[in-house]
């Protein structure tokens, strides 16, 4: 068994289903987190592209892609809409977050976006030191980080014990990990008299029971809190332009910062 959450799989379940309302939500997603929707002539890299959903939304808005992922099913994932959506201004290649020389040989980009990756290297402070490295002089990193919170630990013990858990119960990705955690949240919303559904409609172009997969099987699993990122970054010369929030809730922190001049 493996310590690390295949999140490849994952997106291969979601792209199944992929359909146009989701890559348009995945195209405003990325326009309302970065504050523009002309990428035309910008070069843009995706580190830990996932399904390629977000780096399709960038080559949509006329951005030059390269996308890179650790899990070679996720590469496989970006490359099917790289092959179905894009052309040669969109490279698709195999990577990790962690390997210095091979970002280095990437060069600097205009925009640099990691969305919900970092914190799953196994080492989040080197990743984000070489994410921030990738951005040209006056160019964009956007990232969304794991909050810390009080259940931190907790969640870090329940991600480890699914990797490790037999696969009878990942059953459909997910088995009855997922389902205690998907009617937990169903009759929570019902309490709160809002639609179960509606906190995914429009939420990036995801869908309810992949990100419930990812939250669940997400390791390794390491957090921040919103002062720690932007401290780090503040740092290593970066202003912060903006920033989404999620309180004391679990879920992604987004951020947005703009490489000064050295």
């Amino acid at each position: 068994m493996s310590d690390r959450f295949a999140f490849g799989k994952n997106w291969e379940r979601f792209l199944s289903t992929l359909g146009v309302d989701q890559i348009e939500d995945a195209k405003r997603a990325l326009v309302k987190l970065i504050g523009t929707d002309d990428l035309k002539g910008k070069s843009f890299l995706d580190i830990g592209s996932g399904s390629g959903l977000h780096s399709l939304a960038a080559f949509l808005l006329g951005a030059k892609v390269h996308s890179f992922d650790y899990d070679m099913d996720s590469v496989r994932c970006t490359q099917a809409l790289q092959s179905r959506y894009g052309n040669d201004e969109w490279t698709v290649e195999q990577g990790s977050a962690l390997d210095r020389d091979y970002l280095a040989k990437l060069g600097e980009f205009d925009l640099v976006y990691s969305w919900g990756v970092l914190h799953h290297t196994g080492d989040m402070k080197t990743a984000l030191e070489l994410a921030g490295g990738r951005v040209k002089t006056g160019g964009t990193l956007a990232i969304a980080i794991y909050n810390t919170q009080l259940t931190t630990p907790f969640w870090k013990i329940v991600k480890r014990c699914y990797v490790k858990s037999p696969n009878w119960l990942k059953v459909g990705g997910g088995g009855v990990w997922i389902g205690y955690f998907a009617v937990s949240l169903f009759f929570a919303d019902l309490l709160r008299q809002r639609s179960p559904l509606a906190r995914y409609k429009g939420a990036r172009g995801m869908r309810f029971t992949t990100d419930v997969i990812d939250w669940i099987g997400g390791y390794p699993f390491e957090t921040a809190t919103p002062a720690e990122i932007f401290a780090f970054y503040r740092s290593r010369n970066f202003t912060l332009e903006n920033m989404t929030t999620v309180g004391w809730k679990m879920g992604c922190n987004e951020f947005v910062f703009r490489k000064e001049n050295q």
